[in-house]
């Protein structure tokens, strides 16, 4: 925490996923900061608590560190702090984070959390908590209302990977508030994509939530910049024995060595369910008719 950061308007949460309720939470922060030509922040804690709580978890993140850190600092946000959450940070009385973090440490003038915020050691403070001691410790603290869409359904990181599960990705992005997308290097694999005539960027999964097994039209953004149009298998690739899922993406008109480059892949619409084929000749006719299929559903979006 800079000097000239006391005394600045906080929004407080985990914020996996950067979705559209998380949205309305660090905007009003921000509108707060501005209002009062404060610093603008953001606290958030990595790793995720349910990582540290939970450490044999099957992976659940849809935004890791790197995404979410560029997510936020995309908000327009003064400042980000990412605090370390581990066992001992958990042990943490809601009454010590108030007073030795948020007031001793940080030098916060407004705090704002959405209504479910919860912390401190056994989840004991609330809104309700931060509310009664801001007036005690001189903070302000703003409690932002759960975000809905023209359905009810809320704005939230659970739906959002409930819907990705399903391979219902174009819900999935009206919760995000964009597609959602896979981060990484790209990986030199075996080469098998460009001996049947589809060659493809590979990406391994790391700690993000495992979307529905399957094919996908997709758009990649390449290091340079530039926005690329694909199809892509998220999956184990049965047919040739594949053991860990990765992300296998051909990138239309696209020959270029991008081996160790970090591109992101944004999953658009989900096409087809992962199979295995009788052989190669049978996987690169469908792959294929994926690409066709896939090019005209890009074409819509």
């Amino acid at each position: 925490m800079q000097a000239e950061h006391r005394g600045a308007v906080i929004a407080v949460g985990n914020f996996d996923g950067v979705h559209v309720g998380h949205r309305a939470v660090i905007s009003e922060a921000g509108r707060i900061a501005k209002a009062n030509g404060a610093p603008w922040g953001v606290l958030s804690f990595e790793p995720h608590p349910r990582a540290v709580f939970q450490p044999n978890i099957e992976p659940f993140r849809l935004t890791p560190f790197r995404a979410k850190a560029e997510a936020i600092e995309g908000l327009g946000v003064d400042f980000l702090i990412a605090q370390r959450f581990d066992m001992a940070f958990s042990k943490m009385s809601a009454s010590d984070f108030i007073e030795k973090y948020l007031m001793d440490g940080l030098g916060v003038r407004h705090v704002v959390a959405g209504y479910d915020f919860r912390f401190g050691f056994k989840r004991q403070g609330s809104c309700e908590t931060l509310l009664a001691e801001g007036a005690k410790f001189g903070f302000d603290f703003t409690a932002v209302a759960a975000a809905s869409d023209d359905g009810g359904g809320l704005y939230s990181s659970s739906r959002a990977r409930e819907l990705l599960a399903q391979g219902d990705v174009e819900s999935a992005a009206e919760v995000l508030g964009r597609p959602f997308e896979i981060e990484g290097r790209v990986l030199s694999g075996d080469r098998l994509g460009r001996q049947i005539g589809f060659p493809t960027a590979n990406v391994g999964l790391g700690p993000y939530i495992r979307p529905k097994f399957g094919v996908y039209a997709v758009r990649a953004h390449l290091a340079d910049g530039r926005l690329v149009d694909g199809v892509a298998n998220i999956g184990a690739r049965p047919t040739v024995g594949g053991a860990i899922p990765r992300l296998e993406a051909n990138l239309f008109d696209f020959d270029e060595d991008i081996y160790g480059q970090r591109i992101a892949v944004q999953l658009i619409a989900f096409l087809r369910d992962e199979k295995k084929f009788d052989g190669l000749d049978a996987l690169k006719a469908q792959i294929a008719r994926d690409a066709a299929q896939a090019r005209e559903v890009l074409e819509t979006k």
